[in-house]
């Protein structure tokens, strides 16, 4: 088997896993705006809102989630290939 040049020639689990796995990474980037754009607006002194922080805890709940499902989506790719050829695709 060849290596894939895009998900769409992967199996159906290794799919959701790949889907899984740029699910994450979205989430994890809009946390780490988040988070930076804080630290920017506060670097001279002041602290996030009740409303900023509560914001930046509910992107990070959504990026742990996210991180659970890949996990549990990688978990379903039991055929090697397909795990080796989603590992490649993510790479």
């Amino acid at each position: 088997m060849t290596t894939p040049e895009n998900a769409d020639e992967l199996g159906e689990e290794a799919s959701v896993a790949y889907q899984s796995f740029l699910d994450m990474g979205d989430s994890k980037q809009r946390h780490l705006d988040q988070l930076k754009a804080l630290s920017v607006k506060y670097e001279h002194g002041g602290a996030p809102s009740e409303q900023e922080n509560a914001e930046l805890a509910r992107l990070l709940d959504i990026h742990n989630k996210n991180v659970i499902a890949f996990k549990t989506a990688m978990a379903a790719v039991t055929d090697e290939a397909q795990r080796r050829n989603l590992v490649a695709l993510m790479s």
